[in-house]
């Protein structure tokens, strides 16, 4: 058993996440359509470096399956928690909608990590390191 397949058992929960970072020209960012990802979510605080070298404090630790972006973010939950909360009917879900109380549950992908396993250079740990999207503080 490789440690792909080890990982994809293990994949118990479901997040949403939004890819595809780009610059919108006015400070913000702009993503692709949010898609629904299989995860292990482990809400842990740790300092780490960021992809630039910058110790940044970790909120959260999630193992995955798919390849994910830095910037991009992430929501521990389905697509259906999401739209059901946000009011929306059009199935569509848009940050700037969301509550408050959802927007504080968003992540930010502070680094992603790709590490081949020992034995199978083709099977891959995928790993990131969340900070909170929005502070409230």
């Amino acid at each position: 058993m490789g440690i792909q397949s080890f990982i994809t058992r293990k994949l118990k929960q479901t997040a949403v996440y939004w890819g595809s970072p780009q610059e919108d020209g006015y400070g913000g960012k702009t993503y692709d359509d949010p898609v629904e990802i299989r995860c292990r979510w482990e809400d842990s605080v740790q300092v780490v470096s960021a992809s630039n070298g910058e110790e940044i404090i970790s909120r959260a630790v999630v193992f995955t399956d798919t390849d994910l972006e830095e910037n991009g973010l992430l929501y521990l939950g389905t697509m259906e928690d999401l739209i059901s909360s946000s009011g929306e009917s059009s199935g569509e879900v848009l940050i700037d909608s969301l509550s408050d109380e959802l927007q504080k549950q968003i992540h930010l992908i502070r680094r992603p990590d790709k590490v081949p396993s020992l034995n199978a250079p083709t099977e891959f740990l995928r790993v990131v390191y969340l900070t909170p999207y929005i502070s409230w503080e």
